[in-house]
């Protein structure tokens, strides 16, 4: 078993194998060790020199594995203190230079982003409707062939939104998404 109570194992590159504490908050859970390696199996094992955005960081599973696996930058926006406390230790324990941690809310920081994203992790918390208020924000700070990353506990669709990907994992419902073309 991968997981312990309150911890999480990076599966892949440099920091494989290393366990992570994770943050006790109400509704944080951990994308699971089966999806974040269907995941990363969709994406390429390397993201050498790819720019990640974990934009629902929680327990940063995803955004510490895209860092384990070369990504040049990795941004992981988490409105919580004490979430986001956690995740700064887990960037010490690695020494992962590539990883930021910015204390924010999400709605706020796409509101103000300047910059692209060659991947975006949107893992919401499930009882929210914040992925309907995400979703439309996301299309401008995707860089050009670009993959977004969506996880929910039910079915959805994508509007403008072509799905290259998809996988259910027990309560899990997962997509990787790029941009539709209009050409």
């Amino acid at each position: 078993m991968t997981q312990q109570r309150n911890k999480v194992r990076i599966i892949g590159g440099k920091y494989r194998r290393r366990l992570l504490d994770v943050p006790e908050a109400e509704g944080l859970r951990p994308t699971p060790d089966r999806v974040r390696e269907t995941l990363f199996n969709w994406l390429g094992q390397e993201l050498y020199g790819k720019r990640c955005l974990d934009l629902f960081a929680g327990s940063g599973a995803l955004g510490f594995e895209a860092a384990s696996r070369e990504a040049l930058r990795v941004l992981l926006v988490e409105k919580m203190r004490p979430v986001a406390a956690v995740l700064q230790k887990n960037k010490q324990l690695l020494a992962a230079t590539e990883i930021e941690i910015l204390v924010q809310d999400a709605l706020t920081y796409l509101k103000n982003c300047r910059e692209q994203f060659d991947v975006i992790f949107v893992d919401p918390p499930y009882q929210s409707a914040l992925l309907e208020q995400v979703l439309p924000q996301l299309a401008a700070i995707l860089a050009p062939g670009g993959k977004l990353y969506i996880e929910t506990p039910q079915h959805c669709d994508f509007p403008g939104w072509q799905v290259e990907r998809s996988l259910r994992a027990g309560k899990v419902h997962s997509w990787l998404l790029c941009a539709e073309s209009h050409e």
